[in-house]
């Protein structure tokens, strides 16, 4: 008697399972912006990037941080400490070239944005930070403030899913509500009401600044200078040096439409080569999301099919926790799962050869 009771019992939960109806669960995960704009990345594979960090001992920098945002910071604040600022130095020493540009900067010479963008560009992507380069300014044609033009990056962060202006040569950025904020949304915030609703920081402790004594300069002037922003197109500017080509892009807006960027006193020589910029209308182009995964999710009664991808620079593989207490392991980027429990919690990231994660996406598979 009792053999069959527990034969009926397996009978009763093998029908259960295949009653089972799976369907997915709506998740708000990070946003994918897929790249359709920016060209050539940096190789992270260039002996260049390993060399930088060998050389200067960059890993002495962290002190043990495990933070993202905080190691980047402390990078930064390195390539500050190392480089002085001298705007009118021509002919600089070091070629152009980050490694020679540090070099001369120990031995004493100072640079100009170009310079201190140019290192924390090699800096940041030789620890898998993925960073573009950028140049901006102030100038409107008809309207009194300064025109000069500066150079700086915008820097992925991972942890908050999105891009972030980093000042190598100031060491700041700025922040709403405690979120870093990207280029175009500082020209956000100026443009509205000239910055008064962000703030400044400064350094790796963000300490909140309205004036840099430094260079004499307010909150509002240093917002100012990304009223105008260009995106260098082809992002392979440490790995490709000294061959990296230049393929300009800009958004292009109603203020870009009605106003004239002025440089130094005339029309900035953008305007003399309209052909070579590329003007994109839609933001969201410009504001794509490396290393954040997209899904798709099909389930044919009892399987399921995740189907993953991104745009992630350099990427080494997807990674696959399937609970809250698992490990990570790596997945392809086609996974077929065998549907037998009641629900399931996958997360999934990508992993580039530096090692560097990226936001976790989730796939809840639950049935009724």
């Amino acid at each position: 008697m009792k053999a069959k009771i527990i034969l009926t019992t397996l009978i009763i939960i093998a029908l259960s399972c295949e009653n089972r109806q799976y369907f997915i669960t709506e998740v708000d995960n990070p946003v994918f912006k897929p790249n359709t704009v920016f060209q050539s990345m940096e190789d992270l594979s260039n002996p260049g990037f390993s060399h930088l960090i060998e050389k200067y001992q960059l890993d002495t920098i962290f002190h043990g941080e495990s933070d993202e945002f905080k190691r980047i910071l402390l990078l930064r604040h390195w390539i500050k400490s190392v480089i002085g600022i001298n705007d009118h130095g021509y002919p600089y020493p070091g070629g152009g070239y980050a490694e020679g540009i540090l070099d001369a900067a120990l031995g004493g010479r100072g640079f100009h944005c170009g310079h201190f963008m140019t290192v924390q560009n090699g800096i940041m992507n030789a620890y898998g930070y993925v960073t573009r380069c950028l140049g901006a300014g102030p100038g409107v044609k008809g309207k009194e403030g300064p025109d000069g033009h500066h150079g700086i990056n915008e820097i992925w962060l991972s942890q908050f899913n999105k891009w972030v202006l980093s000042d190598a040569k100031y060491n700041h950025h700025f922040e709403k509500n405690g979120i870093p904020l990207s280029a175009l949304e500082v020209r956000d915030e100026y443009l509205k009401n000239k910055a008064a609703d962000i703030v400044l920081v400064n350094g790796p402790d963000r300490k909140v600044i309205d004036f840099d004594d430094e260079v004499n300069r307010s909150k509002e002037q240093f917002a100012q200078t990304y009223t105008w922003i260009t995106w260098k197109g082809n992002g392979d500017y440490f790995s490709a040096w000294p061959d990296h080509t230049v393929m300009v892009v800009m958004v292009e807006d109603d203020f870009f439409t009605e106003n004239i960027w002025i440089r130094d006193g005339e029309p900035c020589r953008f305007y003399a080569n309209m052909e070579g910029i590329n003007l994109i209308k839609d933001r969201e182009l410009i504001e794509w999301t490396p290393n954040t995964i997209a899904t798709e999710v099909t389930i044919d009664g009892a399987s399921a099919t995740i189907t993953l991808s991104s745009d992630t620079p350099n990427l080494k593989e997807y990674q696959v926790k399937r609970s809250h207490l698992g490990e990570w392991e790596t997945v392809d980027e086609i996974l077929y799962l065998d549907l037998q429990e009641k629900k399931y919690e996958l997360s999934f990231r990508t992993v580039n050869l530096a090692h560097v994660t990226g936001p976790e996406h989730m796939i809840i598979i639950d049935s009724n």
